[in-house]
Order: structure tokens, then sequence, then C-alpha cells
């Protein structure tokens, strides 16, 4: 299946102003990015102290400025919230920014913010089935007229949702397990994210999850592929080179490892290059955080000198 190329960008939210991400939500909207999403953390990573914005509910407030971009999480895990009012809020937003709401939706990794905030933070295989119910709950909360489900961490009894979204909710489901998370994304996801810290993985992660779809009898082309990544866009390369030292310091192993041989950095036509080689694993969607003291210049570098080359 070929697939568009969609691109999305991550919002001010950590260590900023509302007005900053109002401006650099309508800012994005209007260059015409696919999509933008923050981040569902309750603590600022990696100091707890750190302000963060609320995910949800700077995403329902964002819904009401912009027209036409998709708002999406990169990602809700459970326990931070009930999954059946999880999919009433939603639901609520899709309101607000009809067929524009991406849920996305992960298994948790920062024990500080579960344990802080008195929320259970069981090992990985209980977190990975209980994000396996929570996502069962949400699609039955959305399609069915009295939803009932009975697992080991969630259960509901005739519970409805209305208003229901017109469509169901694109649901995208990211992480790097290649077994037990992967089979979870090829049962009940539209999109599988591969983070960042796996970007040198891309071809490995993107067969595994294919191996999972052919388990399940699903078609691999029918669940789309999205990498988060961070990008290192300039006027030109050698600009770009200078910003790349920068941010290989800035972020480490979590968004960027391999950042100069296998991350998205340099002129537009260099970037242009790096964006074909992830389609050639099957990448269709981008989940950008642009490098530099103000991200606005890169994202409009990137709108200018990039998106054009691939808007047919």
């Amino acid at each position: 299946m070929s697939r568009p190329v969609r691109f999305g960008v991550t919002l001010p939210q950590i260590k900023r102003t509302w007005e900053e991400a109002k401006t650099a939500a309508l800012d994005l909207d209007a260059r015409g990015y696919d999509s933008l999403w923050v981040c569902d953390h309750l603590y600022g990573i990696p100091v707890p102290e750190t302000p963060i914005f609320e995910a949800w509910t700077q995403l329902a407030a964002v819904a009401a400025i912009t027209k036409q971009a998709k708002l999406g999480t990169l990602v809700t895990p459970p326990f931070f919230r009930n999954p059946a009012v999880l999919a009433q809020q939603i639901a609520t937003i899709d309101q607000i920014a009809p067929g524009r709401v991406i849920a996305g939706m992960g298994a948790g990794w920062y024990e500080a913010e579960f344990r802080g905030h008195g929320c259970a933070f069981p090992n990985t295989r209980e977190r990975l089935r209980a994000l396996e119910e929570s996502v069962e709950i949400m699609r039955r909360m959305w399609t069915e007229e009295k939803a009932n489900f009975t697992g080991k961490h969630y259960s509901i009894v005739d519970a409805s949702c209305s208003p229901k979204p017109a469509k169901r909710p694109e649901i995208l489901i990211g992480g790097g397990g290649e077994r037990v998370l992967m089979g979870i994304a090829a049962r009940l996801a539209d999109t599988w994210n591969n983070m960042a810290a796996f970007q040198a993985e891309l071809p490995t992660k993107v067969a595994a999850l294919h191996r999972r779809c052919e388990e399940l009898d699903r078609d691999p082309d029918s669940i789309e592929i999205s990498q988060q990544c961070v990008v290192i866009i300039d006027e030109n390369e050698a600009a770009a080179r200078k910003s790349l030292e920068k941010a290989n310091k800035i972020y480490g192993g979590h968004m960027g490892s391999g950042l100069e041989e296998h991350g998205i950095w340099g002129g537009p036509e260099r970037v242009i290059e790096c964006i074909e080689t992830h389609r050639a694993h099957g990448v269709s969607l981008f989940v950008m955080e642009f490098f530099g003291r103000d991200p606005q210049i890169p994202a409009q570098i990137f709108a200018e000198g990039v998106m054009p080359a691939f808007r047919a």
C-alpha cells in the first residue's frame, strides 16, 4: 500500500507557557503540518519538578483553536486514567475537532511519575496487559451502544459514551517490544510508532511488526508505520551539523540515539534524502521534534524547503 507522507510536530509543553504553545499550534496548523502532538507525562523529563502541561487538557485547548491538523499523544499509558473515562474525554475532544483526534497509547516506563501520583506500576507484562484492555475498552465505548468488558485490570458494565465520534478515532500504539506490544498493535491499532530511541533499529522493528501481522492474518500494509524523531534542519548542511553536535549532547540516548548516522538532519535537500530512507522502510508518518532555540524557525524551513517535495 502506498501511503501519503504525513508530517506531525510536537508542541511546546515542558517549561513553556500557554501563549507559546498556542502560538506554535496556530503557526504549525497554518503551515499545513498534518498533526500536532504532546507527550503524556505527569512529570517533566528527566527532573520531576520540571513544569509540564497535562496532555489531554492541552489537546482540548488546541482542538478549539486549530482547523485542520490532527491531534495526538505520544503516548498515553494505562493507570493514569480509567480507559472508559478517557474514551469519553477523547469523544468530547472529537466534538470540538471532528475526526482529528489520534489516541496514541503505550505501556509507560517512567516509574517515578506513576508512584508519585498514586498510580499502579506493575511489571512490563502487566502494563502491556492493561494497555491491551484499555484499547479494547475504548474501541467498544466508541462503537457500541452499551459496552461491556471484563479484564484483569479493567471492567465495564453497560457503559455508554454519548455523543460518540462520527468515526472511530485513529489508534496509535507506540513502543519497541517486538513480541507482545507489536502483537497488540497488529490486533488493535491503525498505526504503530517506532520510538526515537529505536530509530537505528527501524528495519528490524518493521520486520517484527510484519511477522506479528502475518501471525494474526492481518495485511501488514494495513497498519501505518510512524517514526518519532528529532529533526535538525537549517538553511545548509554546515549550519545543521553545528546544531547536530549540540543535539547529541542534549538528547543522549532517549531521543538522540544514532542521530548522525540514522537521524534526520541537514539542509533541506539532505533532510529530503533522510525522509526517503525512512520511507523505504515503510514509514509514512513522522512525529517530529524540531531542534533549536526557537523551533518555529526550523519548522518554517522544513515547511518551505521539504514538505513541497512530498505534496503531489
